[in-house]
């Protein structure tokens, strides 16, 4: 799968961003599980600009082409009995074909429902959160910082999680 992270730039922006390195300052906050995958509970994000197209709007690709480097920093909660159908791919950044065959290859919800009845982990959070990964150029994860991953921190503690698994797209 082919992804032109920078298909709406003019030619030698493009070029200059894909020859820019931009190094994070900040530490990873990784933690230890205490506690056995069969008692933990698992919370999903993804940064693959997944939508519940029954429910939400897509994310805003619309300003990001006239604004190519900005990017939507909103989130979507998506239900845990999502159907194929219903799910809607809004992210420039990748080439959403094979997700629109199987969205589990980016979100693995029915995966994790299946090791949930398998007795493999504890359980799957009732929602799934998804993000439009691309915060333009350079980078602003602000919005992120300030409110956003925030709510859903608050969303998945509230809801007893115990894991999260980001799957980037």
């Amino acid at each position: 799968m082919t992804i032109d992270s920078f298909k709406y730039l003019p030619r030698i922006i493009s070029y200059y961003y894909k020859t820019t390195a931009i190094k994070s300052t900040k530490e990873i906050p990784w933690q230890t599980i205490k506690k056995p995958l069969s008692e933990c509970r698992f919370g999903l994000v993804t940064s693959g600009g997944l939508f519940d197209r029954t429910i939400d709007p897509p994310f805003d690709v619309e300003r990001e082409k006239v604004e190519p480097t900005w990017g939507d920093p909103t989130y979507r909660k998506i239900s845990n009995d999502i159907k194929q159908q219903n799910m809607g791919v809004s992210h420039l950044h990748i080439n959403p074909v094979d997700i629109i065959s199987d969205f589990n290859i980016l979100l693995p919800i029915h995966r994790f429902v299946e090791l949930e009845n398998e007795n493999i982990i504890g359980s799957l959070s009732r929602f799934s959160y998804s993000f439009m990964g691309y915060q333009g150029f350079p980078p602003n994860t602000a919005s992120w910082e300030e409110r956003y991953a925030t709510e859903v921190a608050e969303a998945f503690i509230k809801d007893g999680v115990d894991c999260v698994l980001l799957t980037p797209s």
